[in-house]
């Protein structure tokens, strides 16, 4: 049954360089938390498990930093979601069952089960060291339709045009965008949401990192564009909760006049 309102939440938090156990353990309690304040859907930043740092990857990268579907260093996390009944998206980079290294979203779903979302829409360096995911799938959450994108995805118009055609009410980032980015990080997300009468929602990172300071910023827009929430540049777990009510009458007001999905 589908729930009218959905508590998200976004884990605005640093990463320990390249310890994926550690990463996870933090996720395990920050999905304790999260779960705590009624959340059903938990983000993290791109790449959480590692933190953004290319120069893991570089040459023949350590294993170490790669995760894999059944990776048990994820299994406290993944209890985690599983005990609170939470989907929770972790950031790794991910070698699949064909060879393949992605960037890649790993939604721990509340019955245990792992799915790995690819990023499409790679840039810079990240072609040299990773290959594309495909279209990916869409979530189910509480009955919410979720589509995930992550980091420059959200920055390829289509990508979401293409989450929107398949039903997506909640478009879900996993990002990292600096302090040079402020502005484009805010235009992306609220352009993705009013376009296409979703609601958007990013996990960013806080602070710096190796040769970038984050904006910060994690946080919620209405389909109509709006911000709702919009965290500073630090660290911390943020909620907001949507409502299919408000999105069901943006969707309706548009069809009355007539607009296409996608022009308003």
């Amino acid at each position: 049954m589908s729930s009218e309102t959905l508590i998200v939440a976004v884990a605005q938090q640093p990463a320990r360089p390249g310890d994926v156990s550690a990463n996870a353990r933090a996720a395990a309690t920050a999905i304790e938390t999260a779960a705590a304040a009624g959340a059903k859907l938990l983000l993290f930043p791109e790449l959480s498990l590692v933190g953004y740092d290319l120069d893991l990857f570089a040459g023949p990268a350590d294993p170490a930093v790669l995760v894999t579907e059944n990776d048990p260093r994820l299994d406290q996390a993944r209890q985690a979601a599983k005990d609170h009944g939470l989907t929770a998206v972790l950031g790794a980079a991910c070698r699949r069952p064909d060879g393949e290294v992605w960037i890649a979203s790993l939604a721990l779903l509340p019955g245990g089960e792992l799915y790995v979302h690819g990023k499409r829409n790679l840039h810079g360096r990240e072609r040299e060291l990773f290959q594309p995911g495909g279209e990916g799938r869409i979530l189910d959450v509480d009955g919410w339709r979720v589509a995930l994108t992550i980091c420059y995805d959200a920055g390829v118009p289509a990508h979401a045009a293409d989450a929107a055609r398949r039903g997506a009410e909640v478009y879900a980032g996993s990002v990292l965008y600096t302090m040079a980015e402020t502005r484009r990080f805010d235009l992306h997300f609220a352009a993705r949401a009013m376009d296409h009468r979703m609601y958007a929602v990013a996990a960013n990172y806080p602070d710096a990192g190796p040769g970038w300071v984050s904006c910060g910023g994690s946080g919620v827009w209405h389909p109509d564009g709006t911000r709702l929430t919009q965290a500073p540049t630090g660290p911390g777990l943020f909620t907001a909760e949507l409502s299919r009510a408000e999105l069901r009458a943006l969707r309706e007001k548009d069809a009355r006049a007539g607009y296409p999905r996608g022009a308003a």
